[in-house]
């Protein structure tokens, strides 16, 4: 037997070779049989039958060609190069499958015999092995990282955790249930989910009580889909995926779940695996879970103690210390102090008018056992009130065994209260004494109240003590008109059970007083009347106040109904909230429809815009305001009314109502119009003579370029460029004329009846196009300065320019006179105009030797004129001072240097 056979012998399990004359059994393996090179000459054993390929006749494949592609590589060279050592192949197996051999080579005549044992067994334990050493190593490093993590990191370590575990057994779901704190059912704490894998489960998802019923001795595997599972409760937990749920437990029993969904346990990983897994991570997460709730709740102690003020403390009579809380010490100022006391120093604490007592209750409690309960203050010099503590103790256990526990608990709010409440209520019983409000009781006999007190204010307000105010007596003092009343509040009271009345009653003096009687009945268990508790208040003054009151508001209802003016109040959105009588009439509509109506229905938008701007303008300090407005009204063309408005505030200072009054002021402004287009038309009229002049210059010159033009005509010698030039001459002539024509029009027509804005120096150029050339040729020269700025002023242009040819008229008339005395005087006439921030002045000035100082003051006075009899009216300076004052400016003359000017000063408006 070759030392082959021995070998194989002993790896096949047999103690002895066989008979040299028996016939060799069939090898329990594989063996080939090779050449030199290494091509396989035959194959015999067991496992012939699981090699892919089989040999064919006559066909000598090469060895690797029958080995996998990994394993082919590992053998290179001849076979005589592989002896003495040990061989692991793979061969291709049936249905794609791996042979695992392990053998040896070893001559053979002229070839080589292979001879192979399979090994499939040993790797796949040692595969196992190795799965679970390295399930071991996960889970032990996932165990240590969720001990030594924060606690705040707690939840991302899990899921990181539950992802690695996903991850590595291709879970597409997975979370970990915990029992929630509450004992009301389980609560997901963390789960994970593939991003191809719908989410089973939600972090913080509660799922009831439906686990309770699951065995949690070992996995669970589920298959809803299929109806495989024996928990139907558990489908409201993985709905109809397929699932896997490992429980953890621990001394109280199931504490936690494992739950994989979408997933069919059929891995090498056995079911203490999967236990164990789910142990390394619910056990330090319960475990941390539980120190945080511990640690939370000595914080909830801690922070309840330091909120009430208390804390324990241990008597210790063998040293005769006491062991304080820490919350306590700190609530004694004792912070800095060891947690144990000489009991005689904490004693020290404590108030000397509480101290022996205190003592000796302590000693009660060691000596007879007797509990502990009393109140003490603390010996405390620097807070204002005093420093309140309830100390309670008592005994526990019995023989050697006894210990004296207690607590301090801050009493001081509730005793400072007392405190409080008994002065409040000597003040009480003082005020009401002293007060004119009367506490009395009514107790309820057979039907009826009777007094049976009165509080000692009684005596002092009527005069009449409890004696003389029985029941039938107390009726009797009642005034007769309100006797009536008085017993209607008693049957009110009995019915209702409160009841308040206002009657008169009669003093010791013969006075009567007015009461205002509050009262309310007391009942018993049974709804019976008790008593009537109530209260008189002396209310004469302010009864007589409201009386005076209600006359006077009478009065001034009468007053503002018969008013001839209007009056009214709005909103500071013009919306009316009162209007008397006269409103409503110029309104057409009745005194009840005014309220709600808004004023600036009647008023154009820039009149409205003004009204606005000007009431909100209105300020506490300067609350009146007066201005003229005008309104559309119903049937009527226009009106204006003088409006006066005052405003009223709230204590903030914002403007809350408006009352106003006003007066139609419409017939003397229509006379002012009219007394406005006379004077205009009269000044019209006297500058007739220089419009005449002004339109018959362009006439002659028109017929002198007619004449020559006909001459030309007539001579045969018309040229084309000649009558060009002269018909041009004639055209600039017939525009000059139509110019002041139209001007004189448009002066000569009714003012706007709104004002408007407009540039004064529109004013100044149509008063110079009127009376310059009359001026000129009267021998007055017109000294006029231009503008060179551009401002608005609001008003009518053409009653400004009617202004100013007042001015230069009069100043024409003055001069023309003056020369009659002094032929030797140059007349002029000076215009111009400056302006400031805020107005723009337009000065007419002359050099006729100035006014009379003593008629300065009365040079603006209705009828009032310097001039001869018959020659002036006296209206146009009035006229003109009315026109400026009306568009908001001032009219002013002095004397100067050469004679009198004249100043038009208008306020200047922004865009």
């Amino acid at each position: 037997m070759t030392p082959g056979d021995k070998l194989l012998g002993r790896l096949l399990g047999r103690s002895s070779p066989l008979p040299f004359d028996a016939t060799p059994p069939a090898f329990n393996g594989l063996q080939l049989q090779l050449d030199a090179q290494g091509h396989v000459l035959s194959i015999t054993g067991t496992l012939r039958t699981q090699l892919a390929q089989h040999l064919l006749p006559d066909a000598t494949p090469p060895l690797h060609s029958l080995l996998r592609a990994n394993c082919a590589l590992s053998i290179e060279g001849q076979p005589s190069d592989w002896q003495r050592h040990g061989l692991d192949l793979d061969f291709q197996g049936i249905a794609g499958q791996t042979l695992h051999t392990r053998g040896w080579i070893e001559p053979d005549g002229e070839h080589w015999t292979l001879r192979l044992l399979d090994v499939s067994d040993l790797l796949a334990g040692r595969q196992l092995a190795q799965h679970r050493e390295q399930n071991h190593q996960l889970a032990c490093q996932m165990s240590e990282q969720l001990r030594v993590c924060t606690l705040s990191r707690l939840p991302e370590v899990l899921n990181e955790h539950l992802a690695s575990v996903a991850q590595r057994w291709r879970i597409p779901c997975i979370a970990l249930a915990l029992l929630d704190d509450g004992d009301q059912g389980w609560r997901i704490y963390g789960q994970y989910a593939a991003h191809d894998a719908p989410a089973l489960w939600q972090t913080a998802q509660r799922l009831g009580t439906s686990l309770d019923s699951v065995n949690g001795n070992a996995p669970l595997s589920l298959d809803i889909a299929r109806g495989h599972n024996d928990n139907p409760r558990l489908h409201s937990v993985f709905g109809n995926a397929d699932g896997f749920l490992v429980p953890y437990r621990d001394g109280q029993g199931v504490a936690a779940w494992l739950l994989c969904g979408f997933y069919n346990s059929q891995s090498q990983t056995s079911e203490r695996d999967w236990l164990n897994l789910t142990a390394a991570l619910a056990a330090p997460l319960l475990s941390r879970l539980r120190e945080q709730r511990h640690h939370q709740q000595l914080e909830r102690v801690e922070a309840l103690q330091g909120l009430l003020g208390t804390g324990w403390w241990e008597l210790l009579p063998a040293t005769q210390e006491i062991q304080l809380a820490p919350q306590l010490l700190r609530s004694l100022s004792l912070d800095d102090g060891p947690t144990r006391q000489p009991l005689d120093l904490w004693l020290e604490l404590i108030h000397p008018a509480d101290r022996q007592e205190l003592g000796s209750r302590l000693h009660d409690l060691q000596a007879l056992g007797k509990p502990l309960l009393t109140s003490v203050r603390l010996q405390r010099s620097d807070t204002e009130h005093p420093i309140w503590y309830r100390v309670q103790g008592q005994v526990l256990g019995v023989g050697d065994n006894r210990r004296w526990i207690g607590f301090m608990l801050d009493i001081s709010d509730i005793k400072n209260q007392q405190l409080h409440a008994a002065a409040a209520h000597a003040r009480l019983d003082n005020l009401i004494a002293s007060s004119p409000a009367v506490i009395y009781v009514q107790r309820y006999v057979n039907g009826a109240l009777q007094p049976v007190f009165f509080s000692d204010s009684l005596l002092p307000l009527l005069g009449w003590t409890l004696a003389e105010c029985d029941g039938a007596a107390l009726a009797l003092l009642i005034h007769p008109e309100d006797r009536e009343l008085y017993f209607d509040r008693t049957r009110q009271l009995l019915r209702e059970g409160t009841v308040r009345s206002r009657y008169r009653v009669r003093d010791k003096q013969g006075h009567y007083h007015w009461l205002l009687d509050e009262a309310k009945l007391l009942r018993d268990d049974l709804g019976l009347p008790v008593e009537a508790v109530g209260l008189w208040l002396d209310v004469t003054e302010a009864t007589l106040a409201a009386e005076q009151v209600k006359q006077s508001e009478e009065r001034y209802r009468i007053l503002v109904e018969d008013s001839p003016a209007m009056i009214c109040r709005y909103r500071p959105d013009l919306t009316l909230t009162f209007g008397n009588t006269p409103l409503a009439n110029y309104l057409e509509c009745l005194p009840a429809q005014l309220p709600g109506v808004n004023l600036g229905e009647w008023l154009s938008t820039e009149q409205r815009h003004a009204f606005v701007q000007r009431i909100g303008q209105l300020t506490p300090e300067f609350p009146v305001s007066t201005a003229e407005i005008s309104l559309q009204l119903p049937g009527r063309e226009h009106a204006w009314w003088v409006w006066s408005d005052r405003g009223v505030f709230d204590d903030s200072g914002a403007l809350v109502e408006v009352q106003a009054v006003g007066r139609d002021n419409t017939e003397v402004r229509r006379s002012q119009q009219q007394l406005t287009q006379s004077a205009k038309m009269a000044t019209l009229g006297e500058m007739a003579t220089g419009l005449a002049h002004e339109i018959n210059q362009p006439l002659n010159v028109m017929r002198m370029a007619i004449v020559n033009v006909l001459k030309r005509l007539s001579n045969g010698d018309a040229q084309i460029d000649y009558l060009t030039e002269k018909l041009q001459r004639i055209d600039a002539q017939v525009q000059r004329a139509a110019k002041v024509v139209d001007h004189m029009r448009v002066f000569g027509r009714r003012s706007e009846i709104e004002q408007q804005p407009f540039d004064p120096a529109q004013a100044v150029e149509g008063t110079l196009s009127l009376l310059s050339e009359g001026l000129r040729g009267k021998g007055v020269e017109v000294r006029l300065t231009p503008a060179d700025f551009s401002v608005k002023v609001i008003g009518y242009a053409d009653q400004l320019e009617q202004v100013l040819i007042n001015l230069m008229v009069n100043a024409r008339d003055a001069l023309l006179s003056q020369r009659e005395k002094n032929p030797g005087l140059n007349p002029w006439i000076a215009v111009h105009t400056e302006h400031d921030s805020r107005h723009v002045r337009i000065w007419v000035e002359d050099n006729g030797g100035g006014i009379d100082p003593r008629l300065l003051e009365r040079i603006f006075e209705p009828f009032f004129t310097t001039k001869p009899i018959g020659v002036g009216t006296g209206l146009g300076l009035s006229v003109s001072y009315g026109i400026v004052e009306n568009m908001g400016g001032r009219l002013s003359v002095s004397n100067g240097e050469h004679g009198a000017r004249f100043c038009v000063e208008l306020p200047i408006i922004t865009a």
